[in-house]
């Protein structure tokens, strides 16, 4: 590897190390009171190599919002592909959603801090580009095989999905442990409540 190979290695590694110890930061105490000179501290890199990488906090704690929220996407789409049957996808990947966003740090920078720090605008445009366009697609496999009755998509995958963010909003601060199994159950009869036959 030639020293073009090398720096090109260190410099991804310095935006790996910003990554984590920023989410891990964010996660556990929340983006406003976190300072960018704790964050270079735990990542031991210079606050000149983190404007290398990002134009500053709110650029950093939007990298680490759209990772995450790939991350919930990933684990979605990998409940929903486990299944063979376009009805069980549609449950197992909302089921999923709800118990990944359960952890509270997830929840903090995903669904309390997103919004707050981006803006509602920008954080909806992620949150749509990342999870509410596999609700719609899922949705439509399910009307065209008749499984739902025709209808427009958008409305629908809207209403579920700010449905889900809400109740994953409500179940991180909730402390009874049987919460999630009753949100996932409600969830279930919502959605049983779609189907033609």
């Amino acid at each position: 590897m030639g020293q073009h190979g090398i720096r090109a290695q260190q410099r991804e590694h310095t935006r790996q190390a910003l990554l984590r110890e920023g989410r891990r930061l964010f996660a556990d105490r929340g983006y406003g009171a976190v300072g960018l000179a704790e964050i270079v501290q735990a990542a031991e890199v210079t606050k000149g190599a983190l404007y290398h990488h990002f134009t500053g906090k709110a650029d950093l704690f939007r990298a680490i919002l759209e990772e995450l929220q790939q991350e919930v996407g990933r684990r979605v789409a990998a409940a929903a592909d486990a299944h063979d049957d376009p009805w069980t996808q549609l449950t197992a990947g909302c089921q999923e959603f709800l118990a990944s966003t359960t952890d509270p740090g997830v929840q903090r920078i995903m669904l309390v801090d997103g919004p707050a720090v981006l803006g509602w605008s920008q954080w909806r445009a992620m949150d749509e580009a990342n999870s509410a366009r596999h609700l719609a697609d899922a949705l439509t496999s399910l009307i065209d095989a008749g499984v739902i009755a025709p209808q427009p998509v958008a409305p629908l995958a809207h209403l579920l999905s700010g449905a889900m963010n809400d109740a994953a909003l409500w179940l991180a601060s909730s402390s009874d442990p049987e919460d999630l199994a009753h949100t996932t159950s409600a969830l279930g009869q919502l959605l049983q409540g779609l189907r033609t036959g």
